[in-house]
Formats: structure tokens, sequence, C-alpha cells
């Protein structure tokens, strides 16, 4: 669903993909997620279609279509009634926060004290990978941590860790604009082969594909890291040409230990990019 969001999936298309009946489905996914497959569906798209409104300069009848939505009217109200404002309305506010943030970098005494934040454009190559998905607030450490030490305990009794294992974090949702409870983290390793045991629980494995990003450095705690991002979303986005692309945010774990201090601990961010 969240590959093909686009698309027309109906009952049938769930059955054959889960073999499971639609109404046996339906039951399993809202006791897991608290909504049913329709309004999970219907969530996605408009969250879908709010991150293109705020990201890109399509137009809205357009961004309506791309999302599945024929009439822009039906597209309108049911956009008001997810967000309490029309998608007109959510953009202005975003082009606001825009100008008056640009205005701030611009000012002269601003720049002489501080320089715009250093990036570089890299590609990373296709991974597969073992994560597991942790929902609720990104920053609620205190949970995440919980869900990294899972799935490290899972990884290494499958003698799937030794000193040349990449960690990652997958950023999957925007959190301005997808409530707290619904946004999805994934503790991830990057795998080095297939793995040859079939996966229990909600551990998962599946292929990031080769992507281009933005690269920016953030030294120190990760509770600090949303300051990283508070000058990568004011002072990079918004004086780029580089459009942003529909695809997670990624976050790489250079030094994360137990002996290094948190101040020295060093996170590479890649922001997707077109």
């Amino acid at each position: 669903m969240d590959l093909n969001f686009k698309e027309d999936i109906n009952s049938k298309t769930i059955e054959e993909i889960s073999c499971y009946s639609y109404r046996n489905i339906n039951r399993i996914f809202l006791a897991l997620h608290q909504e049913t497959i329709g309004q999970y569906l219907k969530r996605l798209r408009l969250e879908k279609a709010a991150e293109y409104i705020k990201y890109s300069k399509e137009n809205i009848t357009e961004i309506a279509n791309e999302i599945g939505y024929s009439d822009v009217a039906a597209f309108t109200k049911a956009f008001k009634n997810h967000f309490k404002c029309s998608p007109t309305v959510f953009r202005n506010s975003n082009q606001l926060k825009q100008r008056i943030t640009t205005n701030i970098v611009n000012d002269e005494a601003f720049s002489d004290t501080r320089s715009l934040i250093n990036f570089e454009i890299v590609e990373l190559a296709e991974a597969s990978v073992l994560y597991l998905t942790y929902y609720g607030s990104y920053d609620n450490f205190k949970e995440i941590d919980k869900t990294w030490n899972q799935l490290l305990k899972y990884a290494f009794r499958k003698n799937l860790i030794d000193n040349e294992t990449k960690y990652m974090g997958e950023i999957m949702d925007d959190n301005e604009i997808t409530p707290n409870l619904k946004c999805r983290y994934n503790a991830t390793i990057i795998l080095k082969e297939k793995l040859d045991f079939k996966l229990k629980g909600f551990f998962q494995t599946k292929k990031i594909e080769a992507q281009k990003y933005a690269k920016f450095t953030h030294k120190g705690s990760h509770e600090s890291s949303e300051n990283t991002y508070a000058r990568i979303y004011s002072e990079w986005l918004f004086n780029t040409s580089y459009e942003l692309s529909d695809k997670p945010t990624i976050e790489i774990y250079l030094n994360d230990d137990w002996n290094i201090s948190k101040d020295e601990l060093i996170t590479e961010i890649y922001i997707p990019v077109l």
C-alpha cells in the first residue's frame, strides 16, 4: 500500500496479496494499526498530498489527480476534513513560513555570525536490510532505543552483526503532517547476504533502492539532531534548486557505542532529492 497508494487498491487486490478474506485481514490490520485498511489508505493519500503541497510547486489540481482524486472538489473536502484547512491555506501558510525564514537567513547580521549549513550530493547504492518499525513520536528517544535494542538482540542471535555492520534509521513520515502516534521509524541494519532462515514476529527485510541524496553531518546527541534538521529545512531547503524526492529520510550512525560520549556521536543525514 505504501508503494502503490496512487493506484486503485480494492478488496480483491488485498485478498490476492494477503491470502486472507478482506474481512479477516481488515480485522488483523485494525488490531495492529488502530485503523482499517480503508482509513489507512485515505490518510496516507492525504498526507502524501500535503507533502507535495508543502515541498513542491505542482498546482493543487495536479496533486489531487496524482494521488487518485479525479474530482478536485472531493479532494479539497477530504483534505479540509483531515487537516482542518483547505489545500490553498495549507500551502500559503507554509510559504509564509518560508518567506519569514528566508528573510532571517538573508539578514546580514545573521549571515555574519553563522554560515549556511554544509552539504554534498551523493548516491547511496541499493541495499538489503533487516528492520523493526517503531510507531510514535520521533522525540521519544527512550522507546526508539528499545526498538534498537530489540533489533540488535535478534540480529546478534542470528549472527548478523560484526565489526563492519552498518546501522541506519529510516524516517518514514513528516511529523508536521502525520500524527505522532502514526509516525514510523525503522531501526535498520544493512545485510551482507540473503537470510537463510524465516523471520518471525515484526522483524522484516526489504531492499532500499539506489537513490540520490543531499548529505549532511550532525555531531552530537540524537536529541540535539532536531537543531540540524531545523537548519536543513529552513536554510538549505529554501535556498536550493534541488527538489525533494518522495522517499524516506535516512540516518546512518557512524560511531554509536556505549563508550562514546553523546557529544561525540556522528550521524549522517540523507535527504532524498530528485
